[in-house]
């Protein structure tokens, strides 16, 4: 039996890709800082026949998040798939490019980029050793095409695109699979008016596509 640890599991796209993996007959392992919404997303998941379970980290604690990350491993077996999708929400103050100070930025690269290096670094080990694996990390298409008035998440989200991207082609040959998921549609309902709007289960097979049949592909945009 394979498993998938998904970092900043969440009740929409998070809980759309547990599905999307968990009914092929992979384990779910659920992380983000919550405690009772992943126990909820857990219970969800159970009702539906798929073996999932909670191990609460903040993408912040590098230790935490490693640390969850062995927890999933030494109860499933090992990780063979890592989703990463953490959301900062409200804690984020968003700026232009020409508003932001460091520390904006700053902020942003730690929750986005070097969250999901160390996420990388807890499970491409035992991938390694396996000659298998996948490596999703997925960001607003922002990262590829930015817009100004969130221009700091842009830019984060930008030098992980890069990150992956450049990953892909270190791990080419060696069986593991590691790619960038672009989206480019507000999830669920409108963020502003008039832009397309996406459910998370119309987003999610795109996921798995990556992890059977496209794993050649170091990046996918999904839009409408």
């Amino acid at each position: 039996m394979t498993s998938i640890a998904i970092v900043g599991a969440g009740p929409q796209l998070g809980l759309a890709i547990a599905r999307t993996f968990g009914s092929q007959g992979l384990d779910v392992a659920l992380i983000s800082r919550n405690r009772d919404k992943l126990d909820g997303l857990v219970a969800k998941l159970t009702a539906e026949g798929i073996n999932a379970a909670a191990f609460p980290a903040d993408v912040l604690d590098r230790d935490a998040l490693t640390q969850a990350l062995k927890d999933a491993a030494m109860k499933f077996g090992s990780v063979d798939v890592l989703e990463y999708s953490p959301v900062a929400g409200l804690a984020t103050a968003l700026t232009t490019p020409a508003e932001a100070e460091p520390a904006h930025i700053q902020h942003e690269i730690e929750f986005q980029l070097y969250g999901a290096i160390a996420a990388t670094r807890a499970v491409l080990p035992t991938m390694r050793e396996a000659g298998a694996g996948t490596l999703l990390y997925t960001t607003g298409a922002g990262s590829i095409d930015p817009v100004p008035q969130v221009g700091n998440v842009n830019a984060a989200a930008a030098a992980l695109r890069n990150w992956v991207i450049n990953l892909h082609k270190e791990l080419d040959g060696t069986g593991i699979q590691a790619a960038h998921v672009g989206i480019d549609v507000s999830i669920g309902t409108p963020a502003v008016p008039g832009f397309p709007t996406a459910q998370p289960e119309e987003i999610s097979p795109v996921y798995w596509e990556l992890h059977t049949t496209k794993r050649d592909q170091a990046e996918l945009v999904f839009s409408l």
